[in-house]
């Protein structure tokens, strides 16, 4: 008979390994699937009960069970999966869980052991890789790469968390905390701990989901694949407490929480709140890129126990392990107990033979619901065990009748609520295990019922507590009819419904308000949507007569270019026929108004920006029109082109041809339009004053569809010479790079003609001069600087290190070097010419 096929789909979060392992399951005859959560177990069961019918599908957790005699598939908890269940597959969900200190024993046992008769797919990180490779030769590793990408996003304040966020802390009291916090400020939250039962946690989802809030607080239970639609994911701590210390996060947990973000092929984003831990750099990185440490073991704990004694058992647990990949597991739950009771004489009476041993390791098996510690949780076990070992063999149904009556009481706060109900899984649990009580079916009901009424009461409270009822009673008894209800605009531009805001117009565009996300938001949104034209007409007509001072140009680093209105956004810019003749497209919402409304006010948005544009830049427009003059000389057009084409600033190097056949008749006529030639570059005064040089800044970059670049500080002559992206925006913004210092190109001009007038005489003996450091140090230029100035000039040194003078190059040597395009020789050329204004 073939051996049965063993693969390992391994991957980062989102990557559908658990929808895939389930299209498996649901093909086989049989199956069983384990999960890292009662929650997962849940979620899943009831989707394939979707495909296959309650009566053939089973749930096994330790307070749950539902087996319908026939049952062919069961979802269980990985310590829920019964060892000797046959069946076709078998899959292994979130297997990395084998490095868990506390549980990790028991997911590296079905790791070893748990087996298809036809399949078995192990679902994990790509971190386990090395640990199937070494403990499970013959599975094949199959790698799933992330539907979505997952980028960090920072810190946020509470306040600013974007809708569809989830908050995750690790304490009961920060995440209520946090829920209180977003009650107020944003409307409500729902609440998903580990600790909720099923009913309660499904109902905080189904509220989450149906957009009665929008945002989520929750512990790490949300790592472990529950599906929700989450978009950003909030660590309130990177830190918690794993029932010995605090500890930061792993990496790998830091990961399978944000992974949560984005949904199969939308994004998602991570960060943290304002104030709290920050991820370090590498750690955004890995996360980003799903690149964590590979595993190198697993912890392990003998899961065949010797029953011969108490201390063979204890022993037989202590066990060390044979393989180089496995570690031997921290002492758990269940071993601190026995330990603890194997010291007491009266538990020591009671375990003479193998039968009473393995029943006392079967009641420490029981898990601390009520997180009561080691020794007050010993007592309780060690009453099962007396009660499982005298009389009848089973709990008394009077103490389990007594124990769920003290704990069926709906009354009380969240915390006892969730106290209580920790309380019934006990019970739930002892209900579900069969040798415990002599009517388990019957018990389990009575358990399952007090559950469901505490868990009911207990999300009434959380939603009370944690959801505006005040904003959900209004949404959901609204009258059918929209134009009935109270519409009103308040001066800051909030939209408001029977006194609930419910959007904001900013100018022409209405924005609705997250927190009214409720399931009858399309009627006020629809009511207010009926009033919003009226007010959008009379807000057009009055921007047909506004003021020039009304209108701004929008010009944020980052950001795009577009026309501001009173202060709000109104139109944007495309490209136009020249860089400096954009087009203006108004925004949908003034477009959508009748013609004769929409028409006056972008006719007055166009008048406004050619005003704004022809008076910002005159001498880009006198050049412009005089280089379209048929009767100007090429030679003038060709440099006026340039001048206008890269924006009023260039280097005159790049049109020194051109430049050098100009006669004085076409000279005149360049000053004239504005624009003058220094020694190094062409440029016009006036284009490098602040606000000339916001507008030439961003009207370029609309040209080339571009965002905003980062503008000079207004006056400031000279900058530190930024990263290459900046330095790129400085050029345009008329500075001249000098190594790490960049001057504006006036005051280059400036310091160039001082140099060279200093230079006159030096020049005629060839002695060389020293600069005058004066005006230099005026304007802040380092020793290097005025060097390269002086190079660009075509001055080179002359003397001793001691005595460093500089002088002109010479006359050039050869016709390569007499080149109009060298510059030493354009240099030269201008030295003999007297400067011109």
């Amino acid at each position: 008979m073939p051996r049965a096929a063993v693969t390992a789909v391994l991957g980062p979060t989102n990557t559908g390994k658990t929808h895939l392992a389930v299209e498996r399951f649901c093909a086989h005859a049989s199956g069983m699937m384990g999960f890292p959560l009662r929650l997962l177990a849940r979620e899943i069961y009831d989707r394939v009960v979707a495909i296959k019918g309650p009566k053939e599908v089973g749930l096994l957790t330790g307070e749950e069970k539902i087996l319908p005699d026939n049952a062919r598939w069961l979802l269980c908890t990985t310590e829920s999966m019964p060892a000797d269940r046959d069946v076709a597959f078998v899959a292994l969900d979130e297997a990395q869980l084998g490095a868990d200190p506390e549980r990790g024993h028991v997911f590296t046992d079905r790791l070893l052991r748990a087996r298809g008769r036809e399949e078995t797919m192990i679902l994990g990180s790509e971190s386990l890789r090395p640990i199937i490779r070494a403990l499970v030769p013959e599975a094949e590793i199959i790698g799933r790469p992330r539907f979505s990408s997952l980028t960090y996003a920072g810190a946020k304040k509470l306040s600013r968390l974007p809708p569809r966020s989830a908050i995750i802390a690790f304490s009961a009291e920060e995440v209520y905390a946090i829920a209180e916090l977003i009650r107020r400020t944003r409307g409500g939250a729902a609440v998903v701990m580990g600790a909720l039962s099923p009913r309660t946690r499904n109902a905080q989802v189904a509220m989450y989901q149906a957009g009665e809030v929008d945002y989520l607080v929750a512990t790490d239970a949300i790592g472990m694949g529950l599906n929700m639609d989450v978009g950003h994911i909030a660590f309130a701590s990177l830190s918690k407490f794993d029932g010995r210390r605090q500890r930061r996060l792993t990496l790998s947990e830091m990961a399978q929480i944000a992974g949560r973000a984005g949904r199969h092929q939308r994004d998602g984003t991570f960060g943290t709140l304002t104030g709290r831990d920050v991820f370090t750099d590498i750690e955004i990185e890995r996360i980003e890129e799903h690149r964590f440490p590979a595993l190198d073991h697993v912890f392990w704990r003998n899961s065949e126990p010797v029953f011969d004694s108490l201390a063979s058992l204890i022993e037989s647990l202590e066990q060390m392990p044979d393989l180089d990949r496995l570690r031997a597991a921290p002492e758990a739950a269940d071993l601190a107990v026995l330990r603890q009771l194997a010291s007491e004489p009266a538990v020591i009476a009671q375990t003479r033979n193998r039968e009473s041993v393995a029943r006392l390791w079967d009641a420490c098996g029981l898990p601390d619901f009520r997180k009561a510690g080691t020794e007050h949780h010993a007592r309780l076990v060690a009453r099962i065990f007396d009660w499982r070992t005298s009389g009848q063999g089973h709990i008394p149904p009077q103490a389990i009748a007594d124990a769920l009556a003290r704990l069926d009481n709906v009354q009380g706060d969240i915390a006892t609520l969730a106290d209580r109900i920790a309380g019934t899984r006990t019970w739930a649990y002892a209900a579900h295990r069969r040798d415990w009580l002599a009517d388990p079916a019957h018990w389990a009901a009575r358990a399952a019922a007090v559950e469901e009424r505490l868990s009911d009461a207990l999300h009434a409270r959380l939603t009370e507590r944690f959801v505006d009822r005040r904003t959900t009673a209004l949404i959901r008894d609204i009258g059918a009819d929209p134009e009935l209800l109270d519409v009103e605009l308040a001066d800051d531009g909030i939209v408001n419904v029977e006194g609930e805001p419910i959007g904001r117009l900013d100018g022409f565009r209405f924005t609705p308000d997250p927190t009214a996300r409720l399931g009858e938001r399309k009627r006020l949104l629809a009511a207010a949507e009926r009033r919003l034209p009226r007010e959008l007409a009379r807000r057009a007509a009055r921007l047909a007569t506004a003021p020039d001072t009304a209108f701004g140009l929008h010009t944020v680093h980052g950001e795009m270019i577009s026309l501001v209105w009173e202060g709000h956004q109104v139109a944007q810019f495309v490209r136009g026929s020249a860089w400096f003749a954009p087009r203006v497209v108004a925004d949908a919402a003034l477009l959508a108004l009748p013609a004769t409304t929409h028409g006056p006010a972008i006719a007055r948005l166009e008048s406004w920006l050619v005003t704004q544009i022809a008076a910002r830049l005159a001498p880009v427009f006198a050049a412009n029109a005089e280089r379209e003059r048929p009767d100007s000389a090429a030679e003038l057009r060709a440099v006026l082109s340039q001048c206008v084409e890269r924006g009023g600033i260039l280097p005159r190097i790049e049109v020194q041809a051109a430049f050098g056949a100009l006669d004085g008749k076409a000279r005149q006529v360049l000053r004239a339009t504005g624009f003058e030639a220094g020694l190094l570059d062409i440029f016009a005064p006036a284009l490098l004053k602040p606000e000339a040089t916001r507008w030439r800044m961003a009207l370029l970059a609309v040209y080339r569809g571009e965002a905003m670049p980062p503008l000079p500080m207004p006056g400031l002559g000279l900058l530190d010479r930024p990263a290459p992206a900046l330095g790129a925006a400085a050029n345009i913004a008329g500075y001249r790079g000098f190594g790490t210092q960049m001057l504006r190109v006036d005051l280059v001009e400036r310091l160039a003609r001082a140099i060279l007038k200093q230079s006159l005489s030096a020049e005629k003996t060839r002695e060389g001069f020293t600069p005058d450091r004066n005006l230099a140090t005026s304007l802040g230029i380092g020793e290097a600087t005025l060097a390269r100035l002086l190079r660009a000039l075509g001055y080179v040194t002359v003397g001793e290190a001691d005595a460093l003078r500089w002088r002109w190059r010479g006359r050039p040597r050869t016709q390569t070097d007499r080149r109009p395009d060298n510059p030493a020789f354009a240099a030269l050329q201008a030295l003999k010419r007297k400067p011109h204004r």
